[in-house]
């Protein structure tokens, strides 16, 4: 069976190539319906990444946020028609230790192979979960990020102590927007700080306690654990914010993507005695957690409809190029694209 690959062959460039598909008995066809763009597609997309990255990466279909509609299942096991979500990582190994999305042969769609900007995907069937049928697509397609949330709150649990009184957040986008939500439904009796520099950003942060500029904080400020959800050149300033407002022996979680190293006071964690610990991307386990905690806190559907920034409809590769574009501009939300190549 033929199939079309859009793929990023250079910054802002995206070509047709076509790739000949042969399902297995364990693999799965599906048509892709709603795709949601992320920072890193937009990394590659915009050429951000060092040119040696791009040059050993280059080319690529972008996208790991996805739903789509299952074509062909050999099994049986999946109905055509069925909408699913569509998960980007790829372990080729099960480890008893390190969870799927760090081992290191594990593969992720749109970083070290193709995304989901295809005509058809073919898929391992432990890559799909049935999408609710209370769940829209629209929202469905970043349940990525959700996930990778869900993620780093599961292994704060593992990390951090009993004393959750005080919990602050650095970031005022999508990724801290989402972990603020979530962790507001977990932590009922802990108050929530968010920290950002875009005071209209901020004022989308109803579930949290208190929200600050980050020029703002009140000095007498005490936390009991932090998570940094702003990564880039922003990310020294803020972790050396976390180590000053953080009580000893706090827990502090690093989310936020950085190309550069990222000089960190050492000094102060080892004399607070901080636990720092890191979250990347995240598992179906994960992916399985969101929809748990869809059923068991509803509210926060309610609050990541506030997220859907714009549904652009995509029929070509000008329509890619569009959609890309517009999320550059979109100053919050994520932005869909509605895939009907």
């Amino acid at each position: 069976m033929l199939n079309t690959v859009y793929r990023l062959v250079s910054p802002k460039r995206i070509e047709a190539s076509f790739t000949d598909i042969t399902l297995k008995e364990n693999n799965v066809l599906v048509r892709p319906t709603y795709l949601s763009i992320c920072h890193a597609d937009q990394r590659y997309y915009q050429g951000k990444r060092e040119g040696d990255i791009l040059r050993k990466k280059l080319p690529m279909a972008l996208i790991h946020e996805a739903v789509g509609r299952v074509m062909y299942d050999p099994k049986g096991e999946l109905q055509a028609g069925e909408s699913v979500i569509l998960i980007p990582n790829q372990p080729s190994e099960k480890d008893v230790v390190i969870a799927e999305n760090y081992l290191e042969s594990s593969k992720f769609r749109a970083s070290s192979c193709d995304g989901f900007m295809q005509e058809y995907v073919k898929t391992d069937r432990s890559r799909l979960l049935r999408v609710p049928t209370d769940l829209s697509d629209e929202m469905g397609a970043f349940t990525e990020m959700v996930s990778v949330c869900t993620h780093t709150v599961m292994r704060f649990e593992r990390f951090s102590h009993d004393r959750r009184k005080r919990i602050g957040i650095w970031g005022d986008g999508n990724l801290s927007y989402i972990l603020s939500a979530i962790l507001s439904e977990l932590y009922k009796n802990c108050q929530l700080y968010v920290m950002g520099i875009h005071e209209e950003k901020l004022a989308t942060f109803t579930f949290a306690d208190q929200t600050f500029h980050v020029d703002h904080i009140p000095y007498d400020l005490k936390l009991d654990h932090a998570f940094e959800c702003v990564g880039g050149s922003a990310a020294q300033s803020v972790i050396e914010q976390i180590i000053e407002h953080i009580r000893p022996e706090g827990s502090v979680a690093l989310m936020g993507v950085s190309e550069n190293a990222v000089p960190v006071n050492t000094r102060m964690v080892l004399e607070k005695g901080l636990h720092v610990f890191g979250s990347s991307r995240s598992g179906k386990k994960d992916f399985e957690k969101v929809i748990e905690l869809y059923e068991t806190y509803p509210r926060l559907k309610k609050y990541f409809l506030n997220l859907i920034g714009g549904v652009v409809n995509v029929k070509s590769i000008q329509d890619m190029s569009n959609a890309f574009e517009y999320d550059l501009n979109s100053s919050f939300g994520k932005t869909i694209m509605r895939w009907d190549v």
